[in-house]
């Protein structure tokens, strides 16, 4: 039996209150290893989720398998507009050699319980985000990204998705080749407010 963390970690929350993306496009190599990676999905799987059913799953893009799937991105953009310029064509080629390892979050909707689509997409959506935070645990940059190729029809079949399934997000992990420059967020202030009936 697992035993429950109860103790305080100052540490996890640091990270959390520093959390900022990488760019996709500033990702090189050393990407996670093996077991670096296992042990990034294995925290993914442990989000919230109603009815414990476990309603998503990973594709994992290292190597040469990036450009292989670069190819079938290509295929789909020129289905889309034949007339599409060599230099797009190019970029879509290499879109997923931007990182040393993708990971598509897929959404997959589960009706073994009634547990409402609602919540087991939000589950989806949770994986992608500790997924991220699990990267960057680890010493990693990632991205959390969706694109026009996580909605494309044909892009989706060449995945395996079945009617009840999305890409939830393609998740980009590697080794920031550039400053992660901290964004503007919201105030406290303008975004919380305590209900008192």
């Amino acid at each position: 039996m697992t035993e429950l963390f109860t103790g305080s970690s100052p540490a996890t929350l640091d990270l959390l209150l520093r959390r900022r993306s990488s760019s996709a496009k500033a990702l090189g190599a050393p990407g996670p290893d093996a077991a670096q990676l296992r042990a990034i999905l294995q925290a993914a799987a442990r989000v919230p989720d109603h009815g414990k059913l476990f309603p998503w799953r990973f594709v994992v893009f290292e190597g040469a398998a990036r450009g292989a799937f670069g190819a079938v991105l290509e295929e789909a953009l020129v289905a889309r507009n034949e007339n599409v310029s060599e230099s797009l064509r190019r970029f879509e080629r290499g879109r997923f050699l931007r990182a040393p390892v993708v990971v598509a979050v897929i959404s997959a909707l589960s009706d073994a319980r009634p547990i409402p689509e609602w919540e087991q997409r939000l589950s989806a959506g949770a994986v992608c985000q500790t997924l991220l935070i699990a990267a960057i645990a680890s010493g990693f940059g990632a991205n959390w990204v969706t694109e026009w190729c996580a909605y494309d029809e044909l892009v989706t079949a060449r995945l395996g998705l079945g009617p009840q399934e999305k890409v939830a997000g393609y998740i980009y992990i590697g080794t920031p080749t550039a400053e992660v420059i901290e964004r503007e967020r919201p105030e406290l202030d303008d975004i919380v407010r305590w209900w008192n009936g």
